[in-house]
């Protein structure tokens, strides 16, 4: 159940789902180009309409930055329309988030990857119980896990993250 939830590593991929898909875009046809010699010009027009975005920016990104965000262009033609619009509400998600915010998720997609895959697994599990909680459910648990001082949230995972989330102190709020 959800007593045995880490909730910080859960926090962690609630964000990294936000993240993960917030710059995937996708494909279009190969391209036997270099990194350094992907211009704006040399993209296709359906390229350049699904990386419309970075236009002011692209002569800017690193050779290898353009060439991630042409591979996730030229996957993006091959998605479904409803992963596709799912895609596009991580993106305004994450361009609504704070400088504070990314930098959290970027810390949290990091830890992530640094996991077993046992440990990802188990994270997964663990979130799709957490999903499957009435939304009550979930926002009360996560401001109890808010209101819970570092040193609690340390020592509740350290121990397993197992029984209910601990009181939280009287030294206030923790985020």
């Amino acid at each position: 159940m959800i007593s045995r939830l880490p909730a910080l590593i859960l926090r962690s991929l609630l964000m990294l789902g936000v993240v993960s898909g917030a710059v995937f875009i996708a494909p279009a046809q190969a391209r036997q180009q270099t990194q350094d010699q992907i211009t704006w010009q040399s993209l296709s027009p359906a390229e350049q309409d699904v990386l419309a975005p970075f236009q002011g920016r692209w002569q800017h990104l690193s050779p290898r930055h353009r060439q991630h965000l042409l591979k996730r262009a030229q996957h993006w033609v091959t998605l479904p329309p409803a992963k596709r619009e799912k895609i596009k509400q991580r993106i305004r998600h994450w361009q609504q988030m704070t400088p504070a915010e990314r930098a959290e998720a970027r810390r949290n997609r990091h830890r992530f990857r640094h996991l077993t895959p046992q440990q990802r697994r188990d994270l997964h599990a663990a979130y799709e119980r957490f999903q499957q909680l009435p939304e009550s459910r979930r926002k009360v648990l996560l401001q109890r896990w808010k209101a819970l001082s570092p040193q609690q949230r340390q020592r509740w995972i350290r121990d397993g993250a197992t029984g209910d989330l601990p009181t939280p102190d009287h030294s206030g709020p923790s985020h």
